[in-house]
């Protein structure tokens, strides 16, 4: 008896006359997700069929997809001719022997002997002359047996609805450069902006050989996690700021540390992301969440960013909202090895928290903004994952 994973989409259906672009680019990246499994993908009445897939491969198929964003749902079905005796065999392999169940039908096919009220009280019956511990509960259900029968001749029968990933195809929304820490604030930054269909490109400041090899490839292991979400790849671009450091530290107020590292990672990012195709920066910034996240100190930082919109999507979250989207994308337990990232190097006791641009500029002025850029521009260094 042949199965298939039945795969509908979410906000797709609200699009018009573009609607095909969407659904291009959302088979394009269910192709991507599933590489290295044997498959099918068929279009069929508004939904995907995934086919020909090995048995043994039914649970990691189904993984994947979970991922694909613009997935609303998904189910494992049999898929049997609209023949009476082939359909209930099927919907007795899905059916649970005990507890309560409806059957839903849906009948595509007007010829077929019953309609989809008669068709359900019948499969019903005979669910529980099999079954002797089943009950009927058309309200409340333990489960549901659902069957669809086609146009063509054949009928899906199904249990589950799993859900999907949910928002837009990725690639589809423009690209943005995500600024990864480390951290687990920015892997959920990124997942958010990537489920509104942007694709994304990750930049990772170090600062070695104050922070260690531990530290980057943390930073990778979050990246990897994050690709399964963006289409199945992703690239990392790592840059030094290590002199950049040293020179603030040598040079300016203890207190404005942070404060003008973040400008200098801004001015670097900006640069970087309009070199390669980006038109948006992400952060996981998270108002009031450290000394650094004020709104003096966003407004300090985003006054040297000259093209591009500084997209902030936790910007209203607190922190347990946040620990539990993590938790729930995979990066929680990545994201809390303890590697320290740059901006734990030369931390000052007391960071300043409401920083006034006229201070910051004087702080700047002693340091060689454009050179120091320069040297760290020089050090990117990129790998896909």
């Amino acid at each position: 008896m042949k199965r298939v994973i039945i795969v509908r989409y979410a906000e797709i259906f609200l699009k018009g006359k573009n609607r095909g672009y969407f659904e291009r680019s959302f088979v394009m990246n269910m192709e991507k997700s599933l590489r290295g499994i044997k498959h099918e993908i068929r279009r069929a009445s508004g939904r995907y069929l995934v086919e020909n897939v090995e048995e043994e491969e039914i649970e990691g198929v189904i993984s994947r997809l979970q991922k694909v964003f613009g997935t609303h749902s998904l189910s494992v079905a049999y898929v049997v001719d609209s023949d009476l005796e082939q359909i209930k065999e099927a919907a007795k392999r899905i059916c649970k022997q005990r507890g309560t169940f409806k059957v839903e039908t849906h009948r595509a096919d007007k010829s077929f002997s019953m309609n989809s009220m008669e068709f359900s009280a019948w499969l019903g019956g005979e669910l529980l002359a099999s079954f002797p511990s089943l009950r009927v509960d058309v309200h409340s259900p333990d489960f549901v047996v659902n069957v669809d029968i086609r146009e063509n001749g054949k009928t899906m029968v199904f249990g589950e609805f799993l859900p999907g990933a949910g928002g837009m195809p990725v690639g589809t929304a423009g690209r943005g450069l995500l600024l990864i820490s480390g951290g687990i604030d920015s892997p959920v930054a990124g997942h958010m902006i990537a489920k509104r269909g942007m694709k994304l490109e990750c930049l990772h400041f170090h600062s070695y050989p104050y922070t260690n090899l531990q530290a980057r490839e943390k930073v990778e292991e979050l990246v990897k996690a994050l690709s399964a979400y963006n289409g199945g790849d992703i690239k990392m671009h790592c840059i030094s700021v290590t002199h950049i450091q040293e020179c603030i530290h040598k040079n300016c107020t203890e207190d404005y540390m942070i404060t003008l590292l973040r400008r200098f990672m801004m001015r670097i990012s900006e640069r970087l992301a309009l070199s390669i195709g980006c038109q948006c920066l992400i952060t996981g910034e998270s108002l009031g969440q450290v000394a650094s996240q004020t709104i003096e100190g966003m407004t300090s930082s985003n006054s040297v960013i000259k093209t591009l919109p500084v997209l902030r999507p936790l910007c209203g979250f607190d922190k347990n909202e946040i620990i539990e989207r993590s938790r729930a994308i995979g990066t929680y337990e990545t994201s809390i090895l303890p590697y320290e990232d740059c901006c734990t190097v030369f931390l000052p006791k007391f960071p300043v928290t409401k920083p006034k641009l006229k201070d910051v500029l004087e702080e700047e002025g002693k340091l060689d903004v454009e050179g120091l850029i320069a040297e760290a521009m020089a050090s990117l260094e990129t790998i896909e994952l």
